[in-house]
Order: structure tokens, then sequence, then C-alpha cells
């Protein structure tokens, strides 16, 4: 699973060079370093020194020290400024709020605010459903973490995970055009966040819980879905969950398999690992396996984690016990959400003919993908710099916008699987392959296709409570 493009650093490099050293000097030295000069701009030029700024990419943070000690240590060559190009995108916060109406005269103002702005209210106030016609909410959710488990880093508390929230909301507007508001809780207590959540939920359509640890996760959705009349959804849960599924579905198309009978391993038991076991039990498959740090979930045995306590009495029907070695013995399925290098060739060997291979942790996947492309026929990561990318993106900002278009009260099992067949949909059956079982993030069919059949499901099964049009549908 992923969120996006994963790169090297892209600096920017402002360098006083003396005209005794040549700028030759510059591009041999980074060169050496292992950098990649992209850019070069003039500041000022002189008879004796030249001021230029280089853009240079580098793949890591060992390779960026290498090349700037290389440079220090250059006659007539000085470092004056280094800036990055990642955090310089980041200045002041990457989404602000901009009017809709121009305020340009008393009239204006009368209309938008005081005294107008007090029909509207009451209009509201007799009647609460048009909050969806006369404010923001028809449009709006909120992105609420306590960033306690954010993607690749961890607890790193909630001002840390708020440029991930950020560019969530970044995302949603420009894929989807769906308003979205980071809200980063400085609490982990389930029943405070709860609560906060429950009262902030007036001026919203629509909760995206985001990064939020297990198993504490299980619970605030489940209350919240319980308690709210708008859509809740954990993306780390569905949203993988929904991806993975969208690709499994293409990839036994190419394997010559059915759903129902395959034999597929879970590896991490947590919140990802538990959302796309239910979905593929929705979709069809009955013989799941889970593996943890302890090895299978075995049948029937009692856990404290209330979420792998369920997990045990619906799953591994054929009763497995041991680890993974024992679990993945005649798979035809790996489905990976745990850490790196737990999967092994040796694991790999033990599959069933033509294995299909999900490792999608992030940002190292189970088993480096050079080291099982020969052993597998369809691979997947969660990586970008590798075909078939099990990425998070294919799938949240289409499912709120056809929940908020259909004015859904929550997001079923059955938008879900709609959702996951219109993301396979989007591979058309001449592009189908190994190397392409999933649409590019960067595919525009993708959100529309995702919202209609979302839409369509929310209203099929009973909790939309909107119709949209039939030119919303294509027919």
């Amino acid at each position: 699973m992923s969120r996006g493009i994963q790169s090297g650093l892209s600096l920017i490099l402002r360098l006083e060079i003396d005209s005794s050293a040549g700028f030759s000097d510059v591009t041999r030295t980074i060169g050496e370093a292992g950098g990649d000069i992209v850019a070069v701009d003039v500041i000022h030029v002189g008879k004796a020194k030249s001021v230029r700024d280089v853009t240079v990419n580098v793949q890591s943070d060992a390779q960026r020290e290498r090349m700037l000690r290389a440079l220090e240590t250059k006659d007539g060559i000085r470092i004056v400024n280094i800036s990055d190009r990642t955090f310089l995108v980041h200045l002041g916060g990457k989404i602000e709020v901009s009017a809709k109406v121009p305020v340009k005269n008393r009239e204006d103002l009368s209309r938008v605010y005081t005294p107008g702005v007090a029909r509207v209210c009451m209009a509201i106030h007799e009647d609460e459903s048009k909050a969806y016609q006369l404010t923001i909410k028809r449009n709006t959710i909120a992105i609420v973490t306590d960033g306690s488990a954010v993607l690749g880093l961890g607890d790193i508390g909630p001002s840390a995970a708020m440029p991930v929230m950020e560019g969530k909301s970044l995302l949603f507007k420009q894929l989807a055009g769906v308003d979205a508001f980071p809200i980063c809780l400085d609490t982990k207590s389930p029943d405070e966040i709860v609560r906060i959540v429950k009262a902030m939920a007036p001026g919203f359509g629509g909760i995206n819980l985001e990064d939020i640890a297990s198993p504490r996760c299980f619970e605030i959705e489940e209350r919240l879905r319980a308690e709210l009349d708008i859509p809740v959804f954990h993306d780390d849960q569905h949203g993988t969950a929904v991806v993975m599924l969208a690709g499994l579905q293409n990839a036994v198309k190419i394997v010559g398999k059915e759903l129902p009978t395959l034999q597929v391993v879970v590896c991490g038991i947590g919140a990802a690992g538990v959302a796309c076991t239910r979905i593929l039990q929705s979709a069809g498959v009955t013989n799941i396996v889970g593996v943890d740090r302890a090895g299978i979930l075995e049948r029937g045995a009692h856990y404290d984690n209330p979420m792998w306590d369920w997990y045990s009495k619906h799953t591994n029907p054929e009763g497995k016990r041991g680890q993974l070695a024992d679990a993945i013995d005649g798979a035809d399925v790996f489905i990976g959400v745990s850490g790196p290098g737990v999967l092994q060739v040796e694991h790999l060997k033990r599959m069933a003919r033509d294995p299909v291979v999900f490792a999608m942790a992030n940002p190292t996947p189970e088993i480096e993908p050079e080291d099982a492309e020969p052993f597998v026929r369809v691979l997947a990561t969660g990586r970008s710099d590798y075909p078939n990318q099990i990425n998070n993106v294919l799938c949240f900002p289409g499912i709120f916008r056809g929940a908020l278009d259909a004015r859904a009260n929550e997001i079923n099992e059955a938008m879900k699987l709609a959702a996951a067949k219109a993301i396979a949909s989007c591979v058309r059956p001449e592009e189908l392959n190994e190397q392409y079982i999933v649409p590019s993030v960067f595919n525009q069919q993708v959100v529309r296709a995702v919202s209609r059949a979302v839409a369509k499901a929310a209203h099929e099964s009973g909790v939309a409570r909107r119709t949209p049009d039939h030119a919303f549908w294509g027919t």
C-alpha cells in the first residue's frame, strides 16, 4: 500500500564559484558523488566570481552528505545555501481556503453575512437537511488522525502528521473536487476521539479516519459508524483492501483462476490485514490463513486482541498451524501488509502454480521485487518505482466523491466492492498483463468510474439519501 510517489531527494544548491575553478569542477564533483544535475540557473556573473543555483537529484541522505562534503573541499567553490525542494513545497502548508463568492460592496456583505445570513440559518434550523444545499457540508469531509500510525513513520504525533493530512486534502480536491480539512487530534483516547468527531460532525459530509493505530482504530470506526449519519471510512483499512481486491481481480484473470477457489495467505493481521481479509471474503474467497509475528492465527484459538479473536473464528478453515512457511504451502496468493524481509524465496517455491504476490509493506516490501520476480507470475508492491503499485489514491477520492454525490449515510461493503470492480475495469482487456493489473494513479478515468459505481451501489443498497439523475449514470 502506498500514498504516492517514492523518490530520492531534490536539492537546490546556491554555489559561489571562482572563475579559476570553473563550472566543470562543479559538474564533475557532483557526478562523482552520485548526484544528477537536472537544472542550472545563473543568479549573478562577475569577472572574479559567479553565483549559480544548481538543482541536483540524489537517492539518499548519505549520498547527499557525500556530495556536499566533496563540494566543500573543492578550492574556489563555496556553498551559499541549500534548499530541499520537498521542503520548499511545504512552506506555509499545501492547502488554503478560498472564497467562492466575492464581497465588493455593502449589498454583497449583507447577503453573505449579516443580516441576510439569518434567513439561511433559520431555514436550516427548521429543516437540518437543508445544510446539504446551503452550506459546505455537501462537499466537505474531515481527515481525522491522532498521528499514532503514520505510514512508514509510526507514532510521530499530531503535529508531525499534519503534512500527510494536508497532502491528502490536496489530493481529494485535485482528483475528485472534494473539499477536505486536516484535523490532527492531540489525544489517543478512543472515547475522546469519538466525542470530538461527533461534536464537529454537523459541519461535514463525511469522516476519513487516517493513521490511527490498531486495535483502537477498529473501535473508533465502529462506534462512529454506529453513532453518525454520515460516511465514516478508515482509509488505512478499507482503501488498501479495495485497491488490493481490484488488483487481485485482474491478477486471477491472468493466471486463469477464480476467486472462490483461491488459497490466500494474509501476512500482518493489523488494520489493513483484517480489512483485506473481510473484503476478500465478501468477494467470495473462503480459504484464508492469517499470519502475524507469533505465527498462524489458529482456528478457534482465543486471543487478547479482539480483532485476532474474530480472525481466528472466521478464517483458516483447514486448521493450519505453525509459521509462514506452513501457511504458504500450496497457496495461490500472498497478501503482505507486514514488514520488510518477511517473505523469502524458499516460501515462494512452496506456493501453487503461477503464484500471485502482493508485497505491500511500505516503504520496504516483504521481499525485494528483484528476488521475487523469477518465482512469481504476478507481483505487486506499494512502491511507485515498480509496476503494479497498490496505492490508496486509486480509491479514496472516488469513494468519497460517490458517497457525497449519493448523500450516503455510510460506506458499506457493497460500495467498497463496487469501487474495487470499477478500479479493475479501468485496465482494459487489451492492456491487461503481468506488469499492469491496476491503473495509474494519474488515470483520469478512475475517479469518475469509482464515484459512479459507489453512488450506484449506495442507491441500490438503500443507504443513499439522494439519487443522481440519469446523466450521472451515463445512461
